[in-house]
């Protein structure tokens, strides 16, 4: 061969090696991106010819997110049954916004891509009949979901409620308010997704954020739950504790910290018990108690409920709750009643108490029941996992008898023949705490006997209460009907 020919010959083959490689590269390494590419229209119109699995309650088979036919191009719509209800759960899914919630973090089941419905799909291809994703039955108890939210709406609460299942961690009920309805965002009306979307991330209420896991708040004395504990496992739970109207806070400068209103912790004397202190919710005396325990132990004994984990899922990402530095010992003062630093989710809170209706061991919470196949056969079954134990099975009975006694001395409406152990919060915040409505919290399980359900309220800015807010006046009635949603089917 001559000179010329062997060079066309080696130029042709080296622009097919290019070829092969830029093909390669196309299909291999950037067909993901793609993919999730939201203009590719061929991907939009795949999903959208394949029905989309659901999403379903356990109790009672009810749908909670579905699917319907149409005669357009996308052959198949989503639909949400009391969509705002349940829309921190569901989440949402849009042919313009992609997905949020469950719809985002269960997907590829959803949407029948999952690995697990390989054997599905390729019976799909040999039988002929129509592609389906797979279903999601979730743990969620509608009568309990129902309730929290109806008891939030009606008066007019931005806040959240959390129900779990204390020996499993299954959570029975996720409200956030304000909400927003889902069914505006899967319409297939592009002007109409377009103008709810900008209503919704517009609305200065923040009706697209789950108040239960993306945003987190200072507990206040729900937090005296976690500081308790530390006292009771580091052998300080039958301590002295000062009854005064206020204490001064070491090396703050002269700051003062003081009970609710001023007043005097206990019957007149000079110190009190863990249990009064408790059920009175004794400021100075849970700022001593504190310090009495110290920083690591504070911080050890948080770490085991769950607090400052980064990587908690239910599968949707949740928000990481904090104690902050507890830089030095006036700080220390101010975590031990939840202020300062200390950060928490509604969610956490309600771990905390279901750590101690448990017996003491911290589980796993899970919005997941089971993925089902498109013909309801199981696939995978979620088991129930222990975090950690947070505390003895002695020191959590004990702690339950002291939230016994709290709740007997705790207002507000809805008391009933069940015995529930229960603490309040009434949380600072804000730049110029003093005149701003605090945040209202009402943590609590029952029967306390035989728990069955733990709770976590939280309604932002006192609710309708104002400056005298407090967790018994505003969230504990919230609370209290949805542990009787939960345990009798509420009202």
């Amino acid at each position: 061969m001559n000179t010329p020919l062997r060079r066309v010959g080696l130029a042709m083959l080296a622009m097919i090696a290019l070829l092969i490689a830029n093909t390669t590269y196309l299909q291999v390494v950037e067909a993901d991106g793609y993919r999730a590419d939201p203009r590719n229209q061929r991907v939009l119109l795949d999903e959208y010819s394949r029905e989309r699995g659901k999403l379903i309650s356990q109790f009672n088979g009810e749908v909670l997110a579905g699917v319907k036919a149409t005669n357009s191009r996308l052959r198949f719509q989503r639909t949400y049954t009391n969509g705002p209800v349940y829309a921190p759960v569901t989440g949402y899914y849009s042919i313009r916004y992609g997905a949020g919630g469950l719809e985002r973090s269960e997907d590829e089941v959803l949407n029948g891509s999952d690995p697990r419905l390989l054997v599905r799909r390729m019976s799909d291809v040999i039988t002929g009949r129509d592609p389906r994703g797979g279903n999601v039955q979730l743990t969620v108890d509608p009568k309990v979901q129902r309730e929290a939210y109806q008891q939030m709406t009606s008066k007019g609460y931005s806040g959240s409620v959390v129900a779990l299942r204390p020996q499993t961690g299954e959570i029975l009920g996720m409200v956030s308010t304000p909400s927003y309805d889902p069914n505006k965002l899967s319409t297939h009306d592009s002007n109409q997704q377009q103008e709810a979307w900008t209503n919704y991330n517009n609305d200065p209420n923040r009706p697209m954020v789950n108040r239960a896991i993306q945003d987190t708040y200072p507990p206040g004395s729900t937090f005296k739950l976690v500081t308790a504990a530390a006292a009771l496992e580091n052998g300080k739970g039958d301590a002295s504790l000062p009854a005064d109207s206020q204490i001064a806070l070491p090396s703050g400068g002269g700051t003062t910290l003081e009970n609710y209103e001023g007043s005097h912790c206990g019957s007149g004397g000079n110190t009190v018990d863990l249990e009064t202190a408790l059920a009175l919710s004794c400021n100075t005396a849970f700022a001593k108690l504190a310090g009495d325990v110290g920083r690591e132990p504070l911080l050890d004994q948080a770490a085991k409920f769950g607090i400052g984990g980064e990587d908690l899922q239910i599968p949707m990402r949740v928000a990481q709750s904090s104690l902050g530095e507890i830089a030095d010992e006036a700080s220390l003062y101010q975590t031990g009643i939840g202020q300062r630093d200390v950060r928490l989710t509604p969610l956490q809170d309600a771990m905390v108490a279901a750590s101690i209706a448990n017996g003491g061991t911290t589980m796993q919470p899970q919005l997941v029941k089971e993925v089902l196949a498109p013909d309801l056969t199981t696939i995978q079954e979620f088991t129930p996992e222990t975090l950690d134990t947070a505390m003895s099975g002695a020191n959590a009975e004990t702690l339950k008898q002291m939230m016994i006694k709290s709740e007997e001395n705790t207002s507000g409406e809805g008391k009933s023949d069940l015995t529930i152990a229960s603490k309040t919060g009434t949380a600072e915040h804000g730049s110029d705490p003093k005149s701003t409505p605090p945040h209202a919290w009402y943590v609590a399980f029952a029967p306390a006997e035989n728990p069955q359900v733990a709770i976590c309220v939280m309604v932002e800015s006192g609710g309708d209460f104002g400056l005298v807010a407090t967790g018994g006046k505003v969230a504990a009635s919230i609370g209290r009907a949805t542990i009787d949603a939960a345990l009798r089917g509420g009202g």
